[in-house]
């Protein structure tokens, strides 16, 4: 019984203590919480003045690559009225307008040597304000990186299709 009462004389001690006697919870806790504040990431807020072009490589012809393109865009709905310019080897959409966004998107192909072809793509989002539409970065490098994956599975399909 007396190490019973020992033990809650010892937790009732230990709840009392006065914050200063913790300098590290009163100065570091504040500090980490002010700093992750600071550093949030805001959606959408990143003001760009050319939009970001990502590329990626793959080995098939630019017909399945600009197909490909052209349907991973109307799925993933990354703009309105998707088209493909087969002599200028591009896809590119009207903007698509949801709320103060929109947002257009276009592919390039360009042909490296006989059997590799570079996908440029960039996806173009604006936000409207008092003053017009401002370019805004919305998606970042991995973002893109799930893009190219998906259209390179989409490439794969289109080669099965065509055969």
């Amino acid at each position: 019984m007396a190490t019973a009462n020992n033990k809650i004389k010892i937790f009732l001690d230990q709840i009392r203590r006065k914050p200063f006697q913790e300098p590290l919870l009163f100065f570091i806790v504040p500090i980490l919480v002010i700093s992750l504040v600071a550093c949030a990431p805001k959606f959408g807020q990143v003001v760009i003045s050319k939009p970001d072009e990502y590329k990626q490589i793959y080995e098939a012809k630019e017909k399945y690559i600009l197909n490909a393109t052209a349907r991973v865009f109307q799925e993933k709905n990354m703009g309105a009225n998707v088209r493909i310019d087969r002599e200028k080897e591009r896809v590119e959409t009207d903007y698509i307008v949801e709320g103060e966004w929109r947002t257009k998107s276009i592919a390039q192909v360009r042909k490296l040597n006989w059997r590799e072809r570079e996908l440029v793509l960039s996806v173009i989002t604006e936000k409207k304000t008092e003053t017009g539409w401002e370019m805004r970065r919305l998606l970042q490098k991995e973002q893109y990186l799930n893009l190219f994956d998906t259209i390179e599975l989409a490439i794969f399909q289109e080669i099965a299709r065509m055969e």
